[in-house]
């Protein structure tokens, strides 16, 4: 006998319109949270304002009880998003989330980040942590060149159930932070640095170079792969 989750995802995949929303320009896959326990979001950078609007609508009309998130929004999309969906918008680093956040039903998550320019790309994880359900804190500014800083929050470190490491420059606090605590850690290189940081890949080399074992790292910049990291390594399932 199948459980309602396999039902849940036989169902995405086999009604027909029922995985996606065809758009003409895109197709918003609503059919994912019963796949994969999180949802689609929407990559704004390339796409018009009003096309990030149409695609949030589309992810609210489908999922009603969920966060509508769209990622990398530009003054412009930020604007239109405000207009559309009025005080139901919370705008941070570039992330427009549509709704109310639900209550936290996993964690606990903390994203640390080494310096305050760091800090967009770790609000964009956890704004995307807590969109799906996940109980998350920040640490900021506690980066290697002052470890002193990280030291004093090792205790708090030690209650997550799974950490994620944003840092730019040299890229070295995943290393530190994953010498430090037995919970899974995602490590994400930032673009900040200067020039022979090459944009992000000096750090990203030193992450997949980290003599820590079990480090998981993803792309440059990439806070919302990160917080999909963490929700899967949590066991997160989507409301609908």
């Amino acid at each position: 006998m199948q459980s309602d989750d396999q039902d849940a995802t036989s169902r995405a995949f086999a009604e027909p319109g029922g995985a996606y929303r065809d758009l003409g320009w895109a197709k918003i896959d609503t059919g994912r949270p019963a796949r994969t326990g999180t949802a689609e979001a929407v990559y704004a950078a390339g796409k018009t304002p009003e096309q990030v609007v149409g695609a949030l609508a589309a992810l609210r009309e489908a999922h009603p009880a969920r966060v509508a998130v769209a990622t990398r929004c530009d003054a412009a999309c930020v604007a239109a998003v405000r207009e559309a969906f009025g005080d139901a918008v919370l705008v941070e680093a570039g992330v427009c989330a549509v709704g109310a956040f639900p209550d936290a039903e996993s964690g606990l998550l903390t994203v640390v980040c080494a310096g305050t320019s760091d800090l967009p790309v770790a609000h964009e994880a956890e704004i995307v942590a807590r969109a799906n359900g996940i109980d998350t804190r920040l640490v900021a500014d506690v980066g290697v060149a002052g470890l002193h800083r990280l030291l004093d929050k090792v205790a708090d470190l030690r209650e997550a159930a799974c950490v994620i490491v944003v840092a730019g420059m040299d890229g070295a606090l995943p290393s530190v932070v994953a010498g430090l605590v037995s919970a899974p850690v995602v490590a994400v290189p930032t673009s900040v640095g200067y020039g022979a940081a090459f944009g992000g890949l000096a750090p990203l080399l030193t992450m997949l170079n980290s003599c820590s074992p079990g480090v998981t790292v993803v792309n440059i910049d990439n806070g919302f792969g990160a917080a999909m990291a963490a929700a899967r390594i949590l066991g997160v399932k989507a409301a609908s």
